[in-house]
């Protein structure tokens, strides 16, 4: 009895060890947890943010005038829009400029806006300059082009972005990577650094560079190549017939070669490319941004159109159904220049897709995340610029542009 006892006691034993999990080796093995994976913060605020928001990031727009006025006001406050770019008559003075854009960034912060704005200008240098007047007046990229040095064009860029930053803004759309093969062209010119890919890539790079190094986005432009065309794109619609076996070894190279050195951000022209799409103009074209630019030349950053008002994108469809279009070709920013209308036309088109499906929420997450990284990693901020001195300023410019 004793030993039938003892024999139950320790089957019980053994039991419960076996019900509890604790019998076996096996079973024995401590539990071991994953580490819990890292919470992208990116990724969290764009989960954080509206339908109005994120497609507010989407877009970048004109305004009137040189202080702000209810359109303007309207498209931040009520649209959440996240950059605005300033032309010519929106720049008096450097002064005005700068109370100007501090007037924005302080609409913005009151706002309860989650991310600053990219504030944004064309200051090439040549005719196409938006400085203030006060601001010593840069060469045409030609002008540095002819001198090959590609330490000078450095220098230049970081004049260029000191400029920028000191008026308040933190993007400029520059350098321009067009080839200039088209002595006809009406829109590029001297615009370009030169006629040849090698002289633009190595120019052109070192301004993108330099820019950079002042902590302004440089902007290249306008891919996938403006430089043989005949027509401005401001009124009509480009074609341009090279294979892509030419492309790729002109019109391609100077922007492979600034993806390469980490270009942040690209503008795509309103140009028709016959043999790569013959049917969608490249702002609009997923064989363009997404077969090219992202696919073979390996573009991670933010895709621009250009102003989607000008004359080229009317030729083809209205302004909100080509914005869509351009959406879901790949672009992150609408570029919409001009007309509080045509603005509007275009937040709604873009809201009304995205409500219907037209463009999926995982594309318009995509590009917001890219949005949100590019102003985060050039630490973008809404805080107020400091007035500036002139002639300090001046006296650097000065320096720089001396060979």
């Amino acid at each position: 009895m004793r030993y039938f006892r003892m024999f139950t006691l320790y089957a019980t034993i053994f039991t419960l060890l076996v019900l509890t999990g604790c019998g076996t080796a096996e079973q024995q093995q401590p539990v071991i947890s994953e580490t819990p994976k890292p919470i992208d913060p990116i990724a969290r605020l764009v989960a954080s943010m509206s339908l109005s928001e994120k497609i507010g990031q989407m877009i970048l727009v004109g305004m009137d005038g040189t202080e702000i006025q209810p359109e303007i006001s309207k498209l931040v406050k009520d649209n959440h829009v996240g950059g605005i770019i300033l032309y010519s008559n929106n720049i008096a003075s450097a002064s005005q400029t700068i109370k100007l854009v501090n007037d924005l960034k302080q609409m913005n912060k009151d706002n309860g806006a989650k991310l600053p704005l990219l504030l944004s200008t064309d200051q090439e240098g040549g005719r196409v300059s938006r400085l203030p007047k006060q601001i010593k007046a840069f060469p045409a990229s030609r002008t540095i082009g002819k001198t090959n040095d590609p330490q000078y064009a450095y220098q230049v860029g970081t004049a260029l972005g000191e400029a920028v930053k000191a008026i308040g803004l933190n993007t400029d759309f520059a350098p321009v990577l067009d080839i200039n093969t088209n002595p006809k062209n009406p829109v590029i010119g001297n615009r370009a650094f030169g006629t040849t890919a090698e002289l633009v890539s190595s120019m052109g790079v070192q301004e993108m560079l330099g820019i950079q190094s002042e902590g302004v986005i440089p902007v290249v432009k306008h891919f996938p190549g403006h430089g043989d065309t005949s027509v401005d794109s401001h009124l009509g619609l480009p074609v341009v017939d090279h294979d892509l076996e030419r492309l790729r070894s002109i019109e391609f190279v100077p922007f492979s070669s600034a993806i390469k050195e980490g270009a942040p951000m690209v503008m795509v022209a309103h140009i028709l490319m016959n043999k790569l799409d013959p049917n969608t103009p490249a702002s609009m074209s997923k064989k363009v941004i997404q077969d090219y630019l992202r696919g073979e030349l390996k573009f991670g950053g933010v895709v621009i159109t250009d102003d989607m008002t000008m004359g080229a994108v009317g030729k083809v469809k209205p302004i909100g159904p080509a914005s869509v279009q351009a959406v879901q070709a790949g672009a992150d920013i609408i570029l919409v220049g001009h007309d509080p209308v045509q603005q509007q036309s275009v937040i709604d088109a873009l809201t009304a897709a995205a409500q219907n499906g037209e463009i999926s929420p995982s594309v318009l997450d995509a590009s917001v995340y890219r949005i949100v990284k590019l102003k985060q990693s050039f630490k973008l901020s809404d805080q107020p610029t400091s007035s500036i001195d002139i002639a300090a300023l001046n006296q650097h410019i000065q320096a720089a542009l001396e060979k």
